[in-house]
């Protein structure tokens, strides 16, 4: 076996390449010369490492799962649990803004032209999602939030953060409505339409910011 074949860098290194290049240059960009070289590889590395391009092209939308998954455990559970939807609120977009191109692949903003997704691999991801139905559980049953469907209230989370984030990728989120900003009155929005009373969550959402850099922030660098 080659060295280049045998280097353990070289599966996580395509993946990142081979996202960069469908969120920056489209499908047309991606070839097994243009990785090679990108990578310091071989031609084969794609084959040897996925069977083909369309299996990298998977691998990326698991990889980008993967790693939004790292970010949502790193929050802890807490006996406020308004707080720690708020930081995967928060772990959600800091794993967006660290990962642009694997999240580009993965929810479909970036084009993927002959090499297809399955059904089941865009509903690969949603094992990320029981962390936050989990959460909801929680702050249904401290009386935070109104005892409603946990499920529904965790695909409102992500549609609304998930949204803004996509929006803030786009650089469209200027000021004075700037992303941060956006961000920050969306969080506390969230938990009120979910049944919060407007104090608390205003209290809960700084303190999920304020444990943002030692819980996710740090844990990833």
């Amino acid at each position: 076996m080659s060295p280049r074949r045998a280097d353990p860098r070289t599966r996580p290194a395509l993946v990142d390449i081979a996202a960069r290049l469908l969120a920056e240059e489209g499908p047309q960009a991606l070839s097994t010369r243009r990785l090679a070289t990108e990578a310091d590889s071989s031609t084969m590395a794609v084959y040897t490492h996925f069977g083909g391009m369309s299996g990298l092209v998977r691998e990326i939308v698991h990889e980008g799962f993967a790693r939004l998954q790292r970010h949502l455990t790193h929050v802890r559970q807490t006996d406020d649990p308004v707080a720690d939807m708020a930081l995967l609120g928060r772990a959600y977009r800091h794993n967006a803004l660290a990962n642009p191109h694997l999240y580009a692949v993965m929810f479909g903003g970036a084009s993927l032209a002959g090499f297809s997704l399955t059904e089941e691999d865009r509903q690969h991801g949603r094992y990320t999602l029981g962390n936050v139905v989990k959460c909801a559980t929680r702050c249904f049953e401290a009386g935070r939030f109104r005892a409603e469907d946990a499920e529904l209230v965790a695909h409102q989370m992500w549609s609304a953060i998930h949204g803004l984030v996509t929006l803030e990728l786009g650089d469209y989120l200027i000021a004075p409505y700037d992303a941060e900003r956006c961000f920050e009155a969306q969080l506390t929005a969230l938990m009120v339409s979910s049944g919060d009373d407007l104090d608390s969550a205003a209290r809960s959402v700084a303190l999920s910011k304020e444990r943002m850099p030692l819980e996710v922030e740090e844990a990833e660098a």
